[in-house]
């Protein structure tokens, strides 16, 4: 697979001694955009899913036409006080206090089967945020798929041992 080496890394970014992958020269790029919608599409074509939830803000490009091509539809996930309805909220811990994110309140119903989808797993705190605000609703999570793992930080073994499945297209250990 090309895609990890259409994946530019910044180096001390956003703070020093931190390596950035941006994912932007990925997702300008028509084939490497194309490889990545179609490896989610390839292993979830047989999955029982209702929706796909995407989470802010490069997770709603890969959701949308990751949905569209499975046909099923799209549920935003976004940073508290965007969303025009009445939502759900669920706060959670970030290293340097805590954060929110939203889902509007009729857009998962129980018993609702969802592919979580979003760019990168680094801590895991987003995405394990989104999988408490979808079971608010009463939502199940089917999967978590993302394009990058950064294992060296571990949110992918904190989403597993809370008891959800991973996928990723691609790593980047160390450096």
């Amino acid at each position: 697979m090309s895609i990890k080496s259409k994946i530019r890394t910044i180096p001390d970014f956003p703070k020093k001694g931190i390596m950035f992958r941006d994912i932007t020269t990925l997702l300008k790029d028509a084939e490497g955009i194309r490889e990545v919608a179609d490896a989610f599409v390839e292993r979830y074509r047989n999955t029982p899913i209702d929706l796909v939830v995407g989470l802010e803000a490069r997770g709603f490009i890969l959701g949308g036409i990751v949905a569209h091509q499975l046909g099923k539809g799209f549920v935003p996930v976004r940073k508290a006080g965007k969303l025009p309805y009445k939502t759900e909220r669920h706060e959670y811990e970030l290293e340097y206090g805590t954060d929110a994110i939203e889902v509007h309140v009729d857009a998962i119903h129980r018993g609702d089967k969802i592919l979580l989808v979003d760019d990168l797993v680094a801590t895991g705190g987003t995405a394990l945020a989104a999988a408490k605000l979808v079971e608010k609703l009463g939502g199940q999570i089917v999967e978590m798929a993302f394009i990058v793992d950064l294992p060296d930080v571990g949110g992918r073994k904190k989403i597993e041992a809370a008891g959800y499945r991973v996928f990723a297209l691609c790593e980047f250990e160390g450096d």
